[in-house]
């Protein structure tokens, strides 16, 4: 029998998860912050849950959630924009208490790249992460806080940028002038291939593990970002800027591909 799933942020990435696990005939749980959303997710055989998770409590039947899952997928990005104090690490904190009221042994943390900060040359899972942004610092500090808890099995997934059908950085560089790192490599995965990872590690039950999910093709951000411009026929960015170039990380997904797994969807359009 397949393993119930529950997605814990039905968002970009996670409702097409869900919809994923709901044709491979999982039984799966999906959580929204929006009323509206509730009926989306049940149109799509999902069973929906409002949950919102905020540094002074969890709103909404998380432990009802939680009951019903053997797999718990948490997909909340830490919305740590300026202007905004909340702590993610809090907000995970309580989440983590929830778990352990719970029988959910199985998870995997939807992360980033961005734990590993500016690091020049190749990164593989066993570099040493040295997150430089605040959003990375408390990734990680939520990563160790799963898989430091020895009653479970946490497994992580640093992404690098998404990109997929309705979305895709270079919409939001167009027009944009004086653009600096040009010469930077890109580190992106497209939303096919952060499902396929992540069904991959379930039907392989790769447990306790960490997984890099980038597409591994890596032109510079002046060369890709041009050439997606020109293929949509918007204006390209302009990468006239001053360039450190102090900085060029490769992010290789080193653990799936030694695993003899593959990517199966091009970053280039």
């Amino acid at each position: 029998m397949n393993d119930s799933i529950g997605v814990l942020g039905c968002g970009w990435l996670g409702l097409p998860l869900a919809k994923h696990f709901v044709n491979q005939k999982h039984e799966v749980y999906g959580s929204t912050t929006s009323k509206e959303k509730l009926e989306l997710l049940q149109d799509n055989d999902i069973h929906a849950y409002e949950i919102s998770i905020s540094t002074s409590g969890v709103k909404g039947d998380i432990q009802g959630f939680l009951s019903n899952i053997d797999i718990l997928i948490i997909n909340l990005p830490p919305k740590l924009r300026s202007g905004t104090s909340e702590s993610f690490v809090e907000k995970m904190k309580l989440l983590h208490l929830e778990i352990k009221k719970s029988a959910v042994l199985k998870i995997i943390f939807v992360s980033s790249t961005a734990v590993y900060g500016e690091v020049d040359g190749e990164v593989t899972e066993t570099t040493v992460p040295k997150p430089s942004t605040e959003s990375g610092r408390q990734l990680l500090e939520c990563e160790q806080l799963f898989t430091q808890d020895d009653t479970i099995k946490t497994t992580i997934i640093r992404f690098g940028g998404l990109i997929g059908p309705s979305r895709h950085p270079v919409t939001m560089l167009s027009k944009r002038q004086n653009l600096t790192n040009g010469n930077n490599p890109v580190n992106l995965i497209h939303l096919d291939d952060c499902i396929h990872i992540i069904s991959t590690i379930i039907a392989n039950n790769y447990w306790n593990q960490i997984f890099n999910g980038v597409y591994p093709l890596h032109p510079t951000k002046k060369e890709y970002y041009t050439s997606e411009a020109l293929k949509r026929g918007i204006p390209s960015p302009d990468y006239s800027g001053s360039s450190s170039d102090k900085f060029s990380k490769v992010v290789l997904s080193k653990s799936f591909l030694d695993k003899n797994h593959s990517f199966q969807t091009s970053i280039l359009s």
